[in-house]
């Protein structure tokens, strides 16, 4: 795991850091081609330089964040932003559904919006994949 990563996911309280460490490994394992590094103060995992997931803690969850997300057709993810950004929020390590975690890992990669020349197209997204 990348040092940074670990980093962040030991700064948290110890049900928080289980949902981060579980996060960070299911992630790594499914995205093993991903560069990974702490990106606007948060894990966040990127093909191509594109970001396609990461995860922050919030005030009380930990928020796993899809940036193309809206575009999976997953009922469990929550559509956040005026782009196409899904979530799900974590409360206890528990919540975290290896096999829905997987699924939506794969979508991540099959579906893509381009996030990476956002601001050099003005806010216009396209897509990618």
């Amino acid at each position: 795991m990348n040092a940074e990563i670990s980093e962040y996911n030991n700064s948290q309280i110890a049900a928080d850091k289980e949902i981060c460490d579980q996060l960070a490994t299911i992630i790594n394992k499914n995205l093993p081609n991903a560069q990974n590094k702490i990106w606007h103060a948060h894990p966040v995992w990127f093909l191509g330089g594109n970001p396609i997931v990461g995860y922050s803690k919030l005030k009380n969850n930990v928020r796993l964040l899809f940036w193309s997300g809206q575009s999976f057709d997953e009922e469990n993810l929550i559509d956040e932003g005026s782009f196409k950004a899904a979530e799900f929020r974590y409360t206890s390590p528990t919540q975290i559904n290896k096999t829905d975690l997987e699924r939506w890992l794969k979508k991540a990669q099959e579906i893509q919006w381009d996030y990476k020349n956002l601001i050099k197209r003005k806010g216009i997204l396209i897509r990618l994949k």
